[in-house]
């Protein structure tokens, strides 16, 4: 019986990890490497919502992750970015809602419509504001 048990969960593990996507379709690489040309080390996710995720270095060396739809359109590109390069409306909303806190990581969030957002993580939860410190999410 425990034989038995223990092929099964093999099988399923096998069948689990066969379906498992670890590759992006290739229109979403493509989509890619035109937005993004000669970034060869990119780490793929596919996230909850089904969009899939590139992780990269950008040139000047900065995190960046881009996101694309299944059909290869691009959705958005996050860039890490110094705090101090957060507008101070956005340092100053933080320090109204979070008194105390500092924030740990900053973001630059550019998306296919062209508006900038910023994401800042503070006390472990992101929190992304407009450019005049306005609360988005």
């Amino acid at each position: 019986m425990k034989k038995i048990m223990f092929l099964s969960l093999i099988a399923l593990v096998s069948c689990f990890s066969a379906f498992a996507e670890k590759k992006p379709p290739q229109v979403v690489l493509n989509s890619f490497n035109q937005k993004f040309t000669g970034i060869t080390d990119v780490d793929w996710s596919l996230e909850k919502n089904g969009e899939w995720e590139a992780e990269f270095d950008a040139a000047d060396g900065k995190e960046t992750s881009a996101n694309f739809s299944l059909d290869g359109t691009w959705l958005e590109t996050e860039t890490e970015i110094a705090i101090t390069d957060l507008p101070s409306a956005v340092r100053d909303a933080v320090t109204k809602m979070r008194p105390g806190k500092k924030i740990k990581e900053a973001a630059r969030i550019l998306d296919a419509s062209g508006q900038i957002t910023y994401e800042v993580e503070v006390s472990g939860k992101d929190l992304i504001f407009n450019a005049e410190g306005d609360f988005v999410r």
